[in-house]
């Protein structure tokens, strides 16, 4: 054996709960909804990108808070969007981002994010469904597919 170890990773799928009463997301207001019961049961005072993997029928398969950012800002990066999709067996996602303000409306970055996001899932094979930001009660949630 030699003096250089190479780290060894498993990567398993674990399911956890019932696969009864998994909601379809099947349009804008279903998934508008989804987020915003998302988001408020968490009341998150830092931006957080959170990315729900769903089966071929659009029901949720497993939910994955990809990234905690700042207060206005949120790094995200397709390699992490898309690997637990992968492994997770999704035939689309459902992207969601709160906006800590309370105000959903969009930024460019978020329009920008959701379009290279929509590219590389057309080149996996994964749909990119919809991107819904969350604001607080009063504001809502917009939907990125409704505003491009």
């Amino acid at each position: 054996m030699s003096n250089y170890c190479t780290p060894i990773q498993r990567l398993q799928v674990v399911r956890e709960g019932s696969f009864k009463r998994r909601p379809r997301i099947t349009c804008t207001q279903t998934a508008r909804k989804f987020a915003e019961a998302f988001f408020a049961e968490r009341g998150a005072d830092r931006e957080c990108f959170v990315v729900v993997h769903l089966d071929t029928k659009h029901r949720p398969l497993s939910i994955e808070v990809c990234t905690i950012g700042t207060l206005d800002a949120s790094l995200v990066h397709p390699r992490e969007v898309f690997k637990a999709a992968i492994v997770a067996g999704a035939s689309a996602v459902l992207l969601m981002h709160n906006h800590p303000s309370g105000d959903p409306t969009p930024s460019r970055e978020d329009k920008a994010v959701t379009d290279r996001l929509d590219e590389v899932g057309k080149l996996i094979g994964i749909t990119v469904l919809d991107h819904i930001v969350v604001g607080d009660d009063e504001g809502g949630s917009v939907s990125l597919r409704e505003v491009l």
